[in-house]
């Protein structure tokens, strides 16, 4: 490890940290209906898609009709992305002549990006036109990204509020979101990543004449303004399919620095504005603390692993850190950074190769993919997985106190601990069966890559990605299979709507709660001890619930790396 790459990586902790309370005030004023810079323009805006929706920004939702119009929306938008793709031959602005993507492809592509998933079983410039890129997944990120986001408001309501029955509107959350930051960040991110050489395009492909005298294609696009919400959104799902370590997705350190920062942003933000909506930001604080300190564990874990590299290249002479799969303009420390923010939040964008990791610095992005991506998290989604962690940690802490829990001055009763062991354990379910399955049936073995322990993790790696919504992979898993789309698209669906639905239950049941004042039993929330409760049961629920399954994969590589067996 060198003082360098810890420069890089405290960079990237000081801005982020600089970005909480200015985004979580912003966001707050917006969620609240109170005027912003971007009022005076985009409020007639506003006000006229209500009046296309049906509906007003004063009308209120109980927690029922806010989950039914959200299953609904987001069923549209499944049925839409799947059609574009099924009828993609004969749609325009298809310069390169793209056919036809096949049934169950279209069903894993259309639910992931639904899902705000963005796991990839295509090449995207060899697969997708720019159609179905544009009026297809780009939209897709947006609408994702608005329907986590106004989940996590939903749920800070049912905190915030007392003696309520409604935890806001669907609509308006979601037309909020996409109007006053996303749409405004993402035009502003697409002009500075053209500045520094991505692509954005209408025009066709490219052909090169290279210096042996060969012919190359060389994909193009509209890349520039899907990289902006791939990456603001927590989306992940890349233009090209080597993602952004493709040099057209991410041409220079700047352009690493401003993802990286920009996939964290709006999830640390959220901690700011549930603060703020509670009356009380030093809880903010707490979450974010909570998340700074596993985070750290995981850069640290993984720079270490991959700095140390493989001891069977090191006694064949071979000095320095792991590098494969990995760029070299971007090395070891912003590899190492960017598959731990990536993971950590539910992005799944990739500038390096998982799968070419050490089996210690691959375990990483596992653990923080199994333990629900509460690091941060996707936009809106980690955020309200966070919060189902701190009903179970406060339920824990009351039986250690021997009272009634109480979180913000409401009683954590059976019906709130009940919806958060669902919603927690429904991720384990998805990554854990169907990884069970995969590895006894021939169809699901025959995609490994590597034998041995290296080729379960691949396999576990894509379920439990898919499960947590990131969308990254492992590498060296042929996932282009009925089979594989078919099990991942329902693995995405339990992952996002089996969470999503205990969550908003939560919401209506605490909203209706009368805010109890607190006494000198109260256990306190914003503090140095509940931020170690809350880190000891997000790891110990991970630790039991993974750990043979770990134990099975990165973990047997490892021991047998260092004993000098290879895979």
């Amino acid at each position: 490890m060198t003082l360098n790459g810890w420069i890089q990586i405290l960079v990237f902790c000081g801005i982020v940290i600089l970005l909480v309370k200015p985004l979580g005030a912003y966001m707050t004023r917006v969620f609240n209906g109170e005027r912003t810079p971007l009022s005076p323009l985009l409020v007639p805006v506003e006000r006229g898609l209500y009046r296309l929706a049906g509906t007003h920004e004063k009308e209120e939702q109980h927690w029922t009709s806010y989950a039914f119009a959200l299953l609904l929306f987001n069923l549209a938008g499944f049925l839409l992305l799947y059609l574009l793709q099924r009828f993609q031959g004969l749609l325009p602005f298809n310069p390169a002549g793209m056919n036809a993507v096949g049934p169950e492809l279209s069903f894993n592509t259309a639910a992931s990006f639904m899902t705000n998933t963005n796991w990839q079983n295509y090449g995207g410039e060899s697969t997708m036109s720019y159609l179905v890129q544009m009026a297809g997944l780009t939209v897709q990120n947006f609408a994702s990204a608005a329907t986590g986001i106004a989940i996590a408001v939903a749920l800070i309501r049912g905190f915030a509020r007392a003696s309520a029955r409604s935890i806001g509107n669907f609509w308006v959350d979601m037309t909020r979101t996409t109007l006053y930051i996303l749409l405004p960040a993402c035009i502003i991110l697409t002009l500075v990543y053209v500045y520094l050489g991505v692509p954005q395009t209408l025009g066709a492909y490219v052909t090169a004449t290279t210096l042996e005298g060969a012919q190359q294609t060389i994909a193009l696009g509209p890349v520039a303004s899907q990289l902006a919400i791939k990456m603001l959104g927590t989306n992940g799902g890349g233009f090209f399919n080597a993602n952004s370590a493709h040099p057209f997705e991410n041409p220079d350190a700047i352009s690493n620095l401003i993802q990286m920062v920009t996939i964290f942003a709006l999830g640390a933000g959220l901690t700011n504005v549930f603060g703020r909506m509670v009356g009380n930001e030093g809880q903010g604080w707490a979450i974010f603390a909570t998340m700074g300190v596993l985070f750290v564990i995981g850069v640290v874990v993984t720079y270490w692993a991959e700095v140390a590299g493989n001891p069977l290249v090191h006694a064949m002479g071979i000095e320095g850190g792991n590098m494969e799969g990995k760029e070299v303009r971007f090395g070891i420390a912003l590899s190492s950074l960017f598959a731990v923010v990536t993971t950590a939040a539910s992005c799944g964008a990739v500038n390096a190769m998982h799968g070419s990791f050490t089996a210690l610095g691959g375990l990483i992005p596992l653990i923080n993919m199994e333990l629900g991506e509460v690091v941060v998290g996707g936009v809106g989604a980690g955020f309200y997985g966070i919060l189902l962690f701190v009903v179970l940690t406060v339920f824990v802490a009351g039986l250690m106190v021997g009272r009634t829990p109480e979180y913000l001055g409401k009683k954590i009763e059976a019906k709130e601990v009940k919806m958060a062991v669902l919603a927690i354990l429904c991720l384990p379910t998805a990554m854990l069966v169907f990884t069970a399955i995969a590895v006894i049936l021939p169809t699901g073995v025959a995609s490994i890559g590597n034998p041995g322990p290296h080729g379960f993790s691949e396999i576990l790696y894509a379920y439990t990605s898919a499960a947590a919504n990131n969308g990254s992979a492992f590498g060296g898993l042929t996932g282009n299979t009925p089979w594989y789309n078919i099990t991942i698209g329902i693995a995405m669906l339990m992952g996002r709507f089996l969470v999503i639905i205990p969550a908003l239950a939560i919401a209506g049941s605490l909203v209706m709660k009368k805010t109890v004042p607190a006494s000198a039993g109260t256990f306190p929330t914003d503090g140095s001890l509940f931020v170690g409760l809350l880190c000891g049961v997000i790891l110990i629920v991970g630790g039991l619930t993974f750990f043979p399954a770990l134990a099975l994969g990165p973990i047997a590589e490892h021991l047998a790396m260092i004993s000098g067996q290879t895979f």
